[in-house]
């Protein structure tokens, strides 16, 4: 499967609450801490990076 975000944007991703490495999921829909286990959708190819309300930084 190809990956849905370009390398080069992929490898400065970063977790916007822990700041920990990202990963894609299995059906690579979705990004994952690596830290914080939290979820990020990937939608048209762009990274939905917003915490989820409630959480801070």
């Amino acid at each position: 499967m190809k990956e849905p975000i370009p390398k080069d944007l992929f490898d400065i991703l970063a977790c916007p609450l822990c700041r920990a490495n990202l990963r894609y999921t299995k059906d690579k829909k979705s990004l994952v801490c690596v830290k914080c286990s939290q979820k990020y959708p990937i939608r048209q190819g762009i990274p939905v990076l917003l915490p989820p309300k409630g959480k801070k930084r």
